[in-house]
């Protein structure tokens, strides 16, 4: 047995990981300790991975027009294909879309590959999706993409502000670490500013519910609120930074009074002035903004608006002060620092960087190619994927990632990737709605295979340690890429044997003449002190915050804190904000505001956390969240079935009402996919409007219409995982398939009614029905087949609410024999007197709702109770707000407990 240090995949909070292996498997993860991006602390998501792990589902060979070959075959292929696509149409024509889940070697080759030998300009990333907006704003204001911060920072601050980020759901490990820094210093103060009253409000000293779209009004109206009342640090603003004047006039014009500003933002005036004056009256204060913000078609202002007050009142480089951009992706700034972005050449230099292209040509020795590197930004996300509607772009290669979920107006992608010549996938997973558009299928290694480095939120470098062999003739993907750029004759400047040489180089690179006189202002992204590890260093590599240099060894905790900016004169631009509306306009058609999330315990497109059958249960259909008098008026009810409809698509999922919501908005989560449900897809329902300046889209801001789906029946299908190989019920109005171990939960529902049940399952299922149960009058069916003693299949007609507690139904489809008892009970679906726990509230615990809310009604009306008697709660943490939610539901209800609770024990 053996314990390795890595890396979470996951957020970009970068979570240190000690995995056990043994035997070849890795069968337990943990907190690393040491790690200070965590402490030991895990979500639950981290603390499943290694649920998430095993050969089933993966891609194992590489395929050429869907036919299997070896991996000399598929190399040479897409080598010629390129080449080919080259000759024809030239060296734009090409182009490759990266991911935040590569690592930084994967990303630094590709970049190295495309824009240094392929000469094509045209590499973006999925961070465009979530951090484009972030990084603009830091380079407007600081000269660089540089975030100031560092996760001690919002220990030590004396105000946290939360803007567009539930940080209790996306990042749990910084909201723990927020709670309890709160928790030792009464002082602190937390102001959570979010259209929705999120989980992240459990701790919130202070609420604001703004109208979205309204950020840059509230920062603008702080700006003017701080000069009004002669908070503004002059002495600052006089020394280190240019353009307040203008930023100031600007802000007067759409902010010139508290009343102004909280009847844009429709909030109340006293709360609104309250957060003002606690903002204006602190030095030590920490902003996190995270998709909320960035979101938009305006995002780069708004990061801006932010980064203003900062910079007004002297809250930069300071101990628990600065504008801090919370990532979405475990490495998107790491892509971001080998030049992931299609407006960047490489190590944080961009096109119009004095000389950047000079230097990064003499460095990579390709001055002398045919074509040379690129004079010219290439085409951000959402233009990439119209220039190949044009037929502009005739070969893409995607890398790990799904681009017709993630990319607004799914569906323009879908027929975009249709008519692309060349379609080449690096991926690890063998069901992705990407892979029926690719022509050449490449295998890629895992999280738990992959070697190299990642860079979090607050630029530190970890390393991610490979642990166990990839699948198959699964490889990773710096050696996918290198290979193929051999085949093309880049031998020499490709010819790595292992990642460390890619890192030294990419270290390397980052310092290069960055000490020349003509450096003016300096590189701040610079890791030249990491030089020269050779592979033990690299191996034993422990995290660090760049810069790393000679002056700094031992890395960078914190930025700017002489005051000195990555700017020309080495002063930080305050920039004149002009508020901007949504450009996704409600209309009487679409009258509905739109909103779209992560949920707690999913991830992306759970092409990962699927795998992880406890991490389905705590949101386990998609979902809308909509306000009572909005379902009202749509004619919707609470677990009903409804749709959205947008002018580009629409949405079906279960409404729940949530007085959460502000009247006239729903919230949707992004996680669903044409692999796991019918029609559930956030991105049809969002144009592809994006911001001028980052190319962000504005995903935040859909416009949408609210109608029932008024279906005959409804049921569900609990199906063993080798019963069948074709879905034929997938023809049904609404259908999501949720993972369980052994077996498949499909929740379904139709709007044509079915006249013979029995003809129904002949038609959808194999094997005899064994055991029927069925009331025609009220349209409930309960059946079920047992083949050679072993459960196939079991259904039920009804309303989901009917369902007993499914875990005694999976505990049967995983057994050898059905004992004649357990038969006996298959239609009630529980043993004789079993008590339905409800659904999953505790993810790490499995612990149910109906069982919390029993606990309290018999005395344990505190988190602390309940995480003694029933454990949820005592390990990540992440279920804590909705335990207080439920006991503050039951506490009229709940009874004086003076000792133990030994019914419930």
């Amino acid at each position: 047995m053996t314990q390795v240090k890595t890396t979470c995949p996951y957020c970009g909070v970068g979570c240190g990981v000690t995995a056990t292996v043994k035997a070849g498997t890795l069968c337990a993860v943990e907190g690393d300790l040491e790690h200070p991006a965590n402490y030991g602390r895990l979500c639950v998501k981290g603390s499943a991975l290694h649920e998430t792990l095993g050969h089933h589902g993966r891609l194992t060979h590489p395929r050429v027009d869907g036919v299997n070959v070896t991996w000399d075959a598929a190399l040479s292929t897409v080598a010629q294909r390129l080449n080919s696509v080259r000759s024809a149409h030239g060296n734009h024509s090409v182009a490759a879309y990266l991911s935040g889940q590569l690592l930084t070697e994967d990303y630094y080759v590709a970049n190295k590959l495309f824009k240094g030998f392929l000469g094509t300009p045209h590499l973006d990333t999925n961070s465009r999706l979530c951090m484009a907006s972030a990084v603009a704003g830091y380079k407007r204001a600081f000269g660089a993409d540089a975030v100031p911060c560092n996760y001690e920072d919002l220990e030590e601050a004396e105000l946290v502000v939360l803007v567009g980020s539930n940080l209790a759901w996306n990042h749990p490990v910084l909201y723990q670490r927020i709670k309890v820094a709160k928790e030792r210093n009464p002082l602190m103060r937390l102001v959570v500013i979010d259209p929705r009253v999120t989980d992240s409000c459990e701790i919130a000293d202070l609420y604001l519910g703004i109208k979205p779209g309204s950020d840059a009004y509230l920062f603008n109206g702080l700006l003017v609120w701080m000069a009004q009342h002669r908070r503004l640090d002059t002495v600052y603003i006089e020394r280190h930074t240019e353009g307040f004047d203008d930023a100031l006039a600007a802000a007067q014009q759409s902010a010139g009074s508290v009343a102004d500003v909280a009847a844009a933002c429709d909030v109340d005036p006293e709360r609104l002035e309250t957060f003002f004056y606690w903002f204006a009256s602190q030095l030590h204060v920490v902003t996190l903004y995270s998709q909320g913000v960035n979101q938009s078609s305006s995002g780069t202002d708004k990061c801006n608006a932010i980064i203003n007050c900062h910079l007004a009142g002297g809250k930069v480089g300071l101990p628990g002060a600065g504008p801090f951009s919370i990532t979405g992706q475990p490495n998107a700034m790491g892509g971001r620092e080998v030049g992931g972005l299609a407006n960047q050449l490489a190590a944080h230099m961009d096109y119009h960087t004095p000389g950047a292209i000079d230097l990064v040509s003499r460095f990579w020795a390709t001055e002398n190619l045919t074509p040379t590197l690129p004079e010219s930004p290439g085409y951000k996300a959402v233009e990439l994927f119209e220039a190949i509607e044009r037929g502009e772009i005739k070969a893409l290669w995607v890398m790990a990632t799904n681009p017709v979920i993630s990319l607004p107006d799914a569906a323009r992608v879908r027929a975009a990737l249709e008519k692309c010549p060349l379609v080449i996938v690096s991926e690890c997973a063998a069901h992705t709605d990407l892979l029926p558009y690719a022509d050449i299928v490449l295998p890629a290694s895992g999280w738990s295979e992959k070697d190299g480095t990642v860079t979090n939120s607050e630029r530190r470098i970890s390393r991610q340690r490979g642990m166990l062999a990839p699948p198959g003739e699964a490889r990773h993907d710096w050696w996918i890429i290198c290979e193929v750029a051999k085949q093309l004759g880049f031998v020499e400047a490709f010819n790595y044997a292992h990642p460390w040489e890619i890192f030294d180089e990419h270290a390397r690179l980052s310092g290069f003449e960055n000490d020349a006189i003509h450096a003016t202002p300096k590189r701040l992204f610079d890791i030249s002190g990491l030089v020269g590890l050779g592979r033990a260093g690299y191996d034993a590599l422990a995290p660090i915050q760049w810069p790393v240099t000679k002056a700094a060894p031992n890395g960078t905790a914190r930025l700017f804190e002489e005051g000195e900016f990555a700017t020309a004169n080495g002063r930080a631009k305050l920039l004149a904000i002009v508020p901007q509306w949504p450009e996704q306009a409600l209309s009487a058609a679409y009258p509905l505001r739109l909103n779209t999330g992560r949920i707690r315990d999913q991830w992306h497109t759970m092409t990962r956390t699927a795998r992880a059958p406890r991490l389905m249960n705590h949101r386990a259909e998609p979902f809308m969240d909509v306000h009572p008098d909005d379902a009202h008026a749509a004619g919707v009810t609470d677990q009903g079935l409804a749709v959205l409809t947008a002018a580009k698509g629409e949405f079906r999922a279960r409404v729940r009402i949530a007085n959460a919501q502000r009247r006239g908005e729903v919230f949707v989560p992004i996680h669903w996919t044409d692999c796991f449900t019918q029609q559930a897809r956030s991105s049809a329902l969002i144009d592809s409007i994006t911001d001028p300046l980052s190319g962000q889209p504005e995903s935040k801001h859909g416009a949408v219409a609210l109608a029932p789906l008024r279906v005959e029946w409804q049921a569900t299908l609990l199906i063993a995982d080798t019963a069948v190989e074709s879905t034929p019920w997938c023809t049904s109005a609404y259908w999501t398939r949720i993972p369980m171990h052994g077996l498949q939960r499909w929740q379904l529902a139709d709007i044509q009614p079915v006249g013979d049940w029995l003809a129904q399952l002949s038609a959808w299922l194999p094997g005899p029905v064994s055991v029927l149960s069925q009331d025609a009058a009220s349209g409930r069916l309960r059946a079920a087949s047992v083949e050679n003693g072993q459960l196939r299949w079991w259904l039920m007609v009804g309303l989901p609410s009917e369902l007993p507690g499914l875990a005694w139904l999976e505990s049967r489809f995983n057994e050898t024999t059905l004992s004649d008892t357990h038969r006996r009970r298959l239609l009630a679906g529980c043993d004789d007197g079993a008590v339905d726990t409800g659904p999953v509230v505790c993810s790490c615990h499995q612990v149910g709702q109906t069982t919390i809310t029993n606990a309290i009604r018999a005395g344990d009306i505190s988190i602390e109770a309940l995480g003694a008697r029933l454990a949820c709660g005592t390990q990540c943490g992440s279920c804590i707000p909705e335990l207080k939610s439920l006991i503050e539901e039951e506490r009229p209800h709940a009874r004086a407990k003076q000792t133990p609770n030994t019914e419930l024990a």
